[in-house]
């Protein structure tokens, strides 16, 4: 019985390697593409995208909702989400558009942003979305009122989509301040 040695062993590995290289020069090189993810919504009826990082839930209108006095017609109440008070808001109402109607489609997008957690009522939710940067478009003209929390734009199915920053909103001075 012949002994091997870790030389044996190196050299055999070796060989392995070059084999290996020898036998992969041909195949293709793939291009890792890097995407951004963001979930669609509408603000009256203008589809714009929340980066899915800024959005912690998506959930439907909760069914016991608190109004709460002394506060802001955009400010919808409160209400117990498993055991925590989440401020609604109704997000259009707030950006100066008319409130929200609730129906089988109206979703609240749950931020959480510097220990700010509130919940948004959209209308409407088209789900997740992943975005190549050859996508990345410039941002279109918008009212005042929705541009000052857009960050960048990105183009879906030859629509022009803006990025509305959560965080933007979150740090928002009247937005922050729900008392009238």
């Amino acid at each position: 019985m012949t002994e091997t040695t870790s030389a044996d062993l190196l050299r055999l590995l070796q060989n392995i390697e070059s084999r290996s290289h020898q036998y992969a020069v041909g195949l293709p090189k793939q291009k890792i593409q890097q995407y951004w993810e963001g979930v669609l919504f509408s603000i009256s009826g203008m589809g714009v995208i929340a980066p899915l990082e800024e959005v912690k839930e998506i959930l439907n209108y909760p069914e016991g909702v608190t109004r709460v006095p002394g506060t802001q017609a955009w400010m919808l109440g409160m209400a117990n989400i498993r055991g925590n008070l989440l401020p609604l808001i109704d997000l259009q109402k707030f950006l100066g558009g008319a409130p929200v109607v609730i129906g089988r489609r109206s979703r609240v997008l749950v931020i959480n942003h510097q220990g700010l957690y509130s919940g948004l009522l959209v209308g409407d939710v088209q789900g997740m979305r992943h975005f190549l940067e050859e996508q990345r478009s410039v941002v279109p003209a918008l009212p005042d009122t929705i541009r000052q929390f857009v960050q960048g734009a990105y183009e879906i199915e030859g629509a022009i989509r803006p990025v509305f920053s959560m965080n933007l909103l979150s740090e928002n001075t009247e937005f922050r301040v729900a008392s009238v």
